[in-house]
C-alpha cells in the first residue's frame, strides 16, 4: 500500500512529505542524483495541494538533500557522502526554542534574492532614496571621530539626547533619555519585549491581519496569540475587552499609522479610545510606528502617535531608521518607562552589548540635522511617483480580478481579488513568471488578499511586474 500523509496530524502534512523522502534517501531508496516526481505530480500522489509539495521540497533542499535548478526539475543531492551518518539535521533546525520562518514567508525571502524576479514584496527604500550617509560626509564636518568600543547598554547618551528632541519635534512624544533604548532596528525591540517582559503561555492581542503574525519570534516565545478585528478606524477597542474576558491579555500590539499591511490610520478618537481601554484593564500597548512619518505628498498627515497623548506609562513605542533612512543600520529605538528599559537595557546587554556604535554615530549625525526634514521630503515626493505608477499599471492590468484602496502613506497597496485562489500556487506561478508579492496569509489575513509594495522597483519595472501578474491572474 503506498504511503500517503495523514492529514489528521497534529504535524504540518509538509512536514510528513519531508520526513518521508528523507528517510527514502537515508535508506537508499532514493538514490544520489536520482530526479524527484514534479511538484504537482507528487501532488496528485499525496492528495494535497502543489504548495505543500513545494514547501516539502524546501525543506530538504535546506537541508541539502536535494536540489533544484529552474526548468531541470529537482533531484537528490549528488554529494551525499557518509549520509547514513548524518545528524539528523532536520531535527535539529526545526526544533530549538526559536522556530525558523514560516515557510510561505521563506519562499518569498529566497525569491527577494533573485535580481530575475520583479520584486513587489520587498519593503525597503531603494539604493537611490537612501542619503549619502558617508565616512567622507562625516569628514566633511569635522566629526570623523568614531568610537570603537562597547555602546552604552540603552545605546549611545548623544543619540539617546537627540532621539529626545527628534520624538518631540515629529511626534510629540515627551521622553528623558532615560526612557530610551536604542536597539538593533525594532525587530530587536519586539523580540526583548516577547522575552523579557511576557512568559510562555501568556496571551497577547493584536490586529488581523498585521505584519506580526508573519514573525515566529512571538511563537518561539511560546505566546498565545489573539486577532483583534480592524474597521476602517483600525483596531476596535470593545474587541480588547472581550478578548481580555476570555482570554485575561496580558498585552496589545498595534500599528495605528500606515498600519502594514492595510495602511490604514487610526483616528485620533479611536487612539484615545484604544488607550482608555488599556488603562482601564492595565494593559500594557505596543505602539509600531515604523511607517509613521511617510506620508505621500499631497497626503493631510496623520495624528500624532498614541504614546504622545500617554501620561501613565502605559505605551511601549518602538520605531527606528530602517524604512525612512537605511535599513542597514539597523538602529531602532523603544520608548517607555524607565523600570522597563532598565529590563530590556539589561538583556540586550547579555546578547550583544549594545548596538553598533558605528550605527549609532551615523544615525545621530542624520537624526540631528536639517538631513531628516529633506529626506522625509525627498520620501514624500518620490512615494508619490512610485504609488502613482504602480496604481496607473493596476488600473490596467488588475481591475478585473482585484479591488483595492489608494494608500495616503507607506510602501503598499493591500488588495482583495474577487476570486480567491489558492496563496502557494497563485506565488510559485508568479514566481515562475518573474514577478514576487506578498500574500495576506503572510500576515494572518484569510485568503484572497495580497500585498503589493511600490518602494523598491522603478516604474517601469513596477509596470512589467504588475502586467506579469495580471497574466498569473488570468491563466491560473
Amino acid at each position: 500500500m503506498e504511503w500517503k500523509p495523514d492529514k489528521s496530524k497534529e504535524q504540518p502534512v509538509y512536514q510528513q512529505i519531508a520526513k518521508r523522502l528523507e528517510q527514502q534517501i537515508i535508506e537508499g531508496e532514493l538514490q544520489p542524483g536520482s530526479s524527484l516526481p514534479a511538484e504537482r505530480v507528487l501532488a496528485r500522489r499525496y492528495g494535497v495541494n502543489r504548495g505543500t509539495v513545494s514547501a516539502a521540497y524546501e525543506e530538504l533542499r535546506a537541508m541539502g538533500l536535494l536540489q533544484s535548478w529552474q526548468g531541470s526539475g529537482t533531484w537528490v543531492s549528488q554529494h551525499l557522502w557518509g549520509v547514513r551518518q548524518m545528524p539528523n539535521w532536520y531535527k535539529y533546525t526545526n526544533g530549538g526554542a526559536f522556530l525558523p520562518a514560516y515557510p510561505l514567508a521563506k519562499r518569498i525571502q529566497d525569491a527577494c534574492f533573485d535580481p530575475a524576479i520583479i520584486n513587489l514584496a520587498k519593503a525597503e527604500l531603494t539604493t537611490s532614496m537612501i542619503p549619502p550617509l558617508t565616512l567622507q560626509s562625516m569628514e566633511d564636518t569635522g566629526e570623523m571621530r568614531f568610537e570603537l568600543g562597547y555602546a552604552h547598554p540603552k545605546g549611545d547618551p548623544k543619540l539617546r539626547e537627540v532621539l529626545a528632541a527628534h520624538l518631540q519635534e515629529q511626534y510629540g512624544i515627551t521622553a528623558s533619555t532615560e526612557e530610551i533604548l536604542v536597539t538593533s532596528g525594532a525587530q530587536q525591540a519586539l523580540h526583548l519585549i516577547s522575552l523579557c517582559l511576557l512568559s510562555p503561555g501568556d496571551a497577547i492581542a493584536m490586529e488581523g491581519p498585521s505584519y506580526s503574525y508573519s514573525l515566529p519570534l512571538f511563537s518561539s516565545a511560546g505566546l498565545r496569540l489573539y486577532r483583534l478585528p480592524l474597521d476602517e478606524e483600525g483596531i476596535i477597542p470593545e474587541a480588547i475587552k472581550l478578548l481580555h474576558q476570555e482570554h485575561r491579555i496580558r498585552m496589545v500590539f498595534a500599528n495605528p499609522t500606515y498600519h502594514n499591511p492595510t495602511s490604514r490610520v487610526m483616528s485620533q478618537a479611536r487612539r484615545r479610545q484604544l488607550l482608555e481601554v488599556c488603562q482601564e484593564l492595565r494593559i500594557p500597548l505596543v505602539e509600531d510606528d515604523a511607517y509613521g512619518a511617510l506620508t505621500i505628498k499631497g497626503g493631510k498627515k496623520p495624528p500624532f502617535p498614541v504614546k504622545a497623548m500617554d501620561t501613565s506609562g502605559t505605551v511601549l513605542y518602538l520605531n527606528s531608521t530602517s524604512k525612512t533612512v537605511a535599513p542597514g543600520l539597523r538602529i531602532g529605538w523603544l520608548v517607555g518607562p524607565r523600570a522597563v528599559i532598565e529590563r530590556l537595557a539589561d538583556a540586550k546587554q547579555q546578547m550583544d552589548f549594545g548596538t553598533s556604535s558605528v550605527s549609532q554615530q551615523l544615525a545621530r549625525h542624520f537624526l540631528e540635522r536639517t538631513q531628516w526634514q529633506k529626506q522625509m521630503e525627498r520620501l514624500a515626493d518620490y512615494l508619490f511617483t512610485q504609488r502613482a505608477a504602480m496604481l496607473d499599471a493596476m488600473d490596467k492590468e488588475l481591475k478585473d480580478f482585484a479591488v483595492w484602496d489608494v494608500p495616503l502613506g507607506s510602501f503598499h497597496f493591500w488588495c482583495r481579488l474577487l476570486q480567491p485562489l489558492d496563496e502557494r500556487e497563485l506565488l510559485d506561478a508568479a514566481i515562475r513568471e518573474g514577478v514576487v508579492f506578498t500574500p495576506g496569509g503572510v500576515y494572518g489575513a484569510e485568503q484572497g488578499w495580497l500585498r503589493l509594495t511600490y518602494s523598491w522597483e522603478q516604474g517601469t519595472e513596477i509596470e512589467e511586474g504588475i502586467r506579469r501578474l495580471g497574466k498569473v491572474l488570468q491563466t491560473i
